[in-house]
């Protein structure tokens, strides 16, 4: 019988760095993955930053990942519309990590009749970029949204998000949005079809069940939880889904990543 090969998704806030630092041993963890061969991406419904600045903030960490293997749901988001209306326009609200992957796939950014107001994650949220939204919205572009995230850290606490500023325009409007990031497992297959990678033999790790574990059990992945982040092994049997393993940090699959579950 073959061994199984094994790819991996793996979320970034909360399983490999935490509020700026790095998760002990998570350096090792993906020098191991390296070492062995083992395709991965590292997952971020942020789209505020370009893979570039990505990489940059988790190098000041001690993390060092090619832009390459960094899959953000701004980069998902415009994969998406792209595959839906090749060199479309899009009424944006957001930040670079946004505009720059639209670009790159061909959009040309407007307030003139938009095929698509795209809302993404900014940290100054303008009144007058919402009110043209929505202007926008009810005269006929499509809603799309980066991902349903309500609230961001920050370090005076918690600040509005993309799916906070959503809600607002949805309740103006009357026009729900199609969020692409996590929980959707769009995002997942669009990562899966980055690297080449079959469902069946790929795990997601995360540090929350109402985004990473759910999303990665919808495209049909092994999905394994980690407790450096937002959820603890306590919330777990309040959903009706598991994940397939529940650990304490990435640091407990050193030494066993070309066989995370044992089944070699």
């Amino acid at each position: 019988m073959t061994e199984r090969r094994w790819t991996y998704l793996s979320d970034m806030d909360g399983v490999l760095v935490r509020e700026e630092h790095l998760v002990p041993r998570a350096d090792e963890f993906l020098a191991e993955l390296r070492d062995n061969g083992i395709d991965f991406l590292v997952l971020t419904n942020n789209s505020i930053y370009t893979p570039r600045d990505l990489r940059a903030r988790l190098l000041r960490t001690g993390l060092d990942i090619p832009e390459e293997s960094i899959w953000t749901s701004a980069l998902a988001t415009a994969k998406f519309l792209d595959s839906q209306r090749p060199n479309g326009t899009a009424f944006v609200i957001g930040e670079a990590g946004l505009t720059t992957a639209l670009h790159e796939v061909g959009y040309v950014l407007t307030e003139r009749d938009p095929d698509y107001v795209v809302l993404g994650e900014t940290r100054t949220y303008s009144f007058s970029a919402i009110t043209n939204a929505i202007r926008l919205i009810e005269r006929g572009a499509k809603f799309i949204a980066t991902n349903p995230d309500a609230t961001g850290p920050s370090v005076e606490g918690s600040m509005p998000a993309t799916g906070s500023i959503a809600a607002l325009i949805e309740k103006a409007t009357g026009r729900s949005p199609y969020f692409v990031g996590k929980p959707n497992p769009l995002m997942m297959r669009s990562a899966l079809r980055r690297l080449g990678a079959h469902s069946e033999s790929t795990l997601m790790i995360g540090d929350r069940m109402d985004t990473d574990v759910h999303s990665g059990i919808e495209a049909g992945l092994q999905t394994i939880l980690v407790l450096t982040g937002i959820s603890a092994a306590d919330s777990v049997d309040r959903y009706p889904y598991r994940p397939t393993m529940v650990l304490d940090s990435v640091a407990d699959l050193i030494g066993r990543t070309a066989d995370p579950f044992g089944q070699g």
